[in-house]
């Protein structure tokens, strides 16, 4: 098929490269001309783990181009894909305007039947928004299907070339045979394509991000709650996650979700409810948890420091929201960083992916490192914000000659109480027992 992709952000630009690797013939549509240039070039703008062999091989192949004339992109397309930003407002309703400016343009442009498939996660009733304002200049019949995106970043190649669902919000038997056809290729192991009504279709991609929120920040609850009872949240997550009602994911406490997806999603979906009169009480709790255990592990450091922050060095392992992605939207390292500067003290921090991202936003406010140890030398203390691969079996003698006090402070519970306690390291984690050397 003939496909357009109108939006080259994360989604958009995973989007269109799956679909080219199927054999579709995608043309990815930007208004950035300098971002359309270095894709044309072959650059991928963002991190993904094998995103670029993808985007590498459909680009040489001629299946996939780049461009920011609208109105070319979508002359041969049998179906244009909308996956642009819905940014929170100040009230955290989402920001419709991008997809409803570019449906306005579509109406202008169509000359024959196409489907239009909103790709972006939105409000429920944005099919019938984008219906009407497209329909203000239409002359051609054409069909809004609603088709969130389940993509975890970090896995997202693999979530769309292997979907465990796909979900197709369409009222019309048309658009449904085309859908159809376009995902049968990437489900042929029998997962799902589940068809529903566009409301519906719409509300689960913020019900299933909404609720795997809620469960991470219930473990992070229940962690809060290990230390004030003495018990090891790790032998609790072990015990309801063998529990098949439960399951093993998403149980591991830390400091907090962030990212794009499920600090926005979970804010526009109360949002949501309380336009409709419905008052979200958990979403309210879960964001409000979320928040506070954003920077839960700053009072352990103040108090191991006694209060007093200044001139105290610490490096940080990880930036990144979460590892495998170069993300740092919501990232609770960011939240600690702040804290730490305004407290007086210096930071310098390592992440494989993100340091770019961060320093665009920080400057020159901390001391990016070239590897892990590189970050550690003459610190205070060692913070784990992210839990990247490369943290997990670190060489602690050189850890210990690095660090002026053998002193971690873990947002992630990548290391065992045991092993601390035989490295002789004083050992702050969440939910576990506190170490003390």
């Amino acid at each position: 098929m003939n496909i357009t992709v109108v939006g080259t952000g994360y989604v958009g630009l995973v989007t269109g490269t799956c679909l080219a690797e199927t054999g579709n013939t995608v043309t990815c549509v930007d208004i950035n001309t300098g971002k359309v240039k270095q894709m044309q070039e072959g650059i991928v703008p963002i991190y993904e783990p094998h995103l670029d062999v993808l985007f590498h091989r459909n680009i040489k192949a001629g299946r996939l181009t780049f461009t920011s004339d609208l109105k070319a992109a979508i002359e041969k397309a049998k179906i244009i894909f909308l996956a642009l930003p819905t940014p929170p407002g100040e009230d955290g309703s989402a920001d419709l305007s991008y997809i409803l400016g570019v449906a306005t343009e579509l109406g202008k442009l169509m000359t024959e039947y196409k489907v239009i498939v909103d790709k972006s996660t939105v409000p429920v009733g944005t099919a019938e928004k984008v219906i009407a304002a497209i329909q203000v200049h239409a002359t051609c019949e054409f069909d809004v299907v609603s088709n969130p995106e389940f993509l975890r970043e970090g896995f997202a190649v693999d979530d769309f070339l292997k979907p465990d669902r796909v979900v197709i919000g369409t009222s019309s038997a048309k658009a449904r045979k085309i859908m159809d056809e376009l995902y049968r290729p990437y489900v042929r192991q029998g997962n799902p394509i589940l068809f529903m009504d566009e409301r519906s279709a719409e509300l689960t991609k913020y019900a299933a991000n909404a609720f795997l929120a809620t469960k991470i920040t219930f473990m992070n609850e229940i962690a809060n709650l290990c230390e004030k009872l003495g018990a090891d949240v790790d032998m609790i997550r072990i015990g309801i996650g063998a529990d098949d009602r439960i399951g093993k994911r998403f149980l591991f406490p830390g400091i907090g979700y962030g990212g794009s997806c499920f600090p926005k999603d979970v804010q526009a979906l109360a949002r949501s409810a309380s336009e409709a009169g419905y008052d979200f009480s958990i979403l309210k709790s879960v964001m409000e948890v979320n928040e506070k255990q954003k920077t839960i592990i700053l009072p352990k450091i103040r108090q191991h420091f006694k209060n007093n922050l200044k001139g105290k060095h610490f490096a940080i392992w990880g930036l990144s929201f979460k590892p495998d992605t170069d993300d740092i939207r919501e990232a609770p390292a960011l939240f600690i960083i702040d804290e730490l500067l305004k407290s007086g003290a210096t930071v310098s921090a390592h992440d494989p992916e993100a340091m770019n991202n961060v320093k665009k936003l920080l400057g020159d406010t901390i001391v990016y490192a070239n590897d892990p140890y590189e970050a550690l030398n003459n610190a205070d203390a060692l913070i784990i914000a992210t839990e990247w691969g490369l943290f997990r079996t670190p060489d602690f003698d050189q850890v210990s000659a690095l660090l002026k006090n053998k002193v971690i402070f873990d947002g992630r519970n990548l290391y065992s109480i045991e092993q601390m306690k035989q490295l002789g390291y004083s050992y702050f984690s969440i939910g576990r027992e506190v170490v003390r050397q």
